[in-house]
């Protein structure tokens, strides 16, 4: 899609993206290990996302797609999550069985985290009536002409198996698998500056 308009998200944005970001995660794999049923879904993935990405809109690094059509939510180097939300949350929102292997999965994420500076990009997500469009590509090349600006390499988790060749096609390479108990498996990947 050439005709595609990527924006800088604005405080007016914060919550159309969170929506299609949830419409985007509905069907993914790790998402809804953690969150199984609609309505635990529902009331729970939106504050995940503002915990787990949420920091992008403060840092002028969330992007999204025509009247979004999809979003992406990067954190600038030295910028983290907010972990301390994030598992209050999970610990509000999961069993206790689940949050041990919720946790031991987020423990195992972080040790594939680059210790050099990095961009990371927590959640990316296209509205699925418009997936294979070419807006994921669109997001990914907009954020990525400011890693290569930078000279600095990009960090992902894929939670979904189904988006690995897409990142490849933008350069990312796979480090490895991260699995915990009757978790899915999480691929964290890593691109280089180019």
């Amino acid at each position: 899609m050439t005709n595609t308009t990527i924006k800088t998200a604005t405080e007016s944005d914060v919550a159309p993206i969170i929506d299609v970001l949830v419409l985007a995660f509905s069907t993914d794999p790790a998402v809804r290990w953690l969150y199984p049923a609609p309505h635990q879904y529902l009331d729970s993935f939106p504050p995940f996302i503002a915990a787990f990405g949420g920091k992008g809109f403060d840092h002028g690094s969330s992007y999204y797609a025509d009247e979004y059509a999809g979003a992406a939510l990067w954190l600038p180097p030295g910028v983290h999550s907010d972990e301390d939300e994030l598992f209050a949350l999970l610990r509000r929102t999961i069993g206790e069985r689940e949050q041990t292997e919720a946790f031991a999965l987020f423990e195992q994420m972080g040790l594939y985290h680059p210790t050099e500076p990095h961009w990371y990009l927590p959640l990316i997500g296209v509205d699925p009536t418009r997936q294979g469009k070419g807006y994921g590509s669109a997001l990914m090349r907009h954020a990525l002409i400011q890693c290569d600006l930078d000279r600095l390499p990009a960090y992902l988790e894929s939670s979904n198996s189904a988006n690995i060749p897409l990142y490849q096609r933008h350069g990312f390479e796979l480090l490895g698998t991260i699995q915990v108990g009757n978790s899915p498996p999480i691929f964290p990947m890593l691109r280089k500056p180019q």
